[in-house]
């Protein structure tokens, strides 16, 4: 019973979460078909409209409505009521091919040494709040979690993610503002080598004015942790405001060039009808977006279920 009700709970707040973006890709869906009974080359050109203008991208909309042509001339006629779960069978394929499979919690590979994920992505995009609900849920888990504050170049960087490391009662590494990034993180890998942790989250700053120093920042970052374990970190996570729609391309093609980044977190989601920038972004970059933030609390960060999500925007 408890797991149905968390289940049943977990899609109410993904619904909660996508609801302006819902509301608003209906509303222009609907204004799209109106008085079609067929999906017709007018029905394609509006809906080609609709997911631009829901953020979806420019690229990405045009191989959805190339696939969906295709469907159209195949099965012939189609009727305007049957194109939501066209979009729905259409979009969930683009997502499992780029990648993001659906995991259903927050398990860990088992292994002896911890699980190493290095956070990337400017200020104010969440990061901080994001660093800290992945450490609440792991910890929710089971799991011993070890905080490094690696973005040195802020005190308000460091004195949030204390607030967040004390809220969820995990231990934080830090050391005092402007030392050096990798200094901290090789401690906290030391750190929770001996005292036998089972993830390490190493939050790292976020500036993108100058590229090379960020590239060489994050470098030097991952070849001191290396030092600790060769294989670490185990994964690069982006994160990224979603209600910045277009932005968040812009500095997922940024980020993307400074390191290598292997999955991304979209924050900020229940705030925005720009939930479209989720599919964009996942068929763009080819790198899975492995959760989402859909509000203020902390069970309010969501592990990325692309079925779940079409789900909640199409139906």
């Amino acid at each position: 019973m408890g797991i149905f009700n968390f289940t049943r709970n977990k899609k109410e707040n993904l619904d909660k979460g996508l609801a302006k973006t819902k509301e608003s890709v209906f509303s222009k869906l609907s204004r799209a078909v109106v008085g079609k009974s067929k999906v017709d080359d007018e029905v394609l050109d509006n809906l080609e409209e609709v997911l631009i203008t829901s953020d979806v991208g420019v690229d990405t909309t045009l191989k959805i409505i190339e696939r969906i042509e295709e469907r159209v001339s195949r099965d012939k006629y189609l009727g305007v009521d049957e194109l939501n779960i066209l979009l729905k069978e259409e979009i969930a394929a683009l997502l499992e091919e780029n990648n993001s499979t659906d995991v259903s919690d927050f398990e860990l590979p088992n292994r002896p040494e911890p699980y190493v994920i290095m956070v990337v992505g400017v200020n104010g995009v969440g990061k901080t709040t994001t660093i800290g609900k992945l450490a609440h849920k792991f910890k929710a888990a089971g799991k011993k979690v070890y905080l490094g504050a690696a973005d040195t170049f802020r005190a308000a960087a460091i004195d949030q993610l204390q607030i967040w490391a004390d809220r969820v009662d995990v231990p934080l590494v830090k050391q005092k503002m402007g030392s050096d990034p990798a200094s901290v993180a090789f401690d906290t890998l030391q750190s929770a080598k001996s005292n036998g942790a089972d993830v390490v989250i190493i939050d790292t700053a976020g500036r993108l004015h100058n590229k090379i120093n960020l590239m060489n920042e994050l470098s030097k970052i991952k070849k001191v942790m290396q030092k600790v374990y060769p294989g670490a970190p185990d994964e690069v996570l982006l994160i990224l405001d979603g209600s910045t729609g277009q932005n968040a391309f812009e500095q997922a093609k940024q980020f993307t060039k400074a390191t290598e980044v292997t999955a991304m977190a979209l924050t900020k989601l229940d705030g925005t009808a720009k939930g479209g920038v989720v599919i964009g972004i996942s068929d763009q970059f080819k790198i899975p977006v492995k959760y989402i933030g859909i509000g203020e609390g902390m069970e309010d960060l969501q592990i990325f279920n692309r079925t779940e999500f079409v789900d909640s925007l199409f139906s």
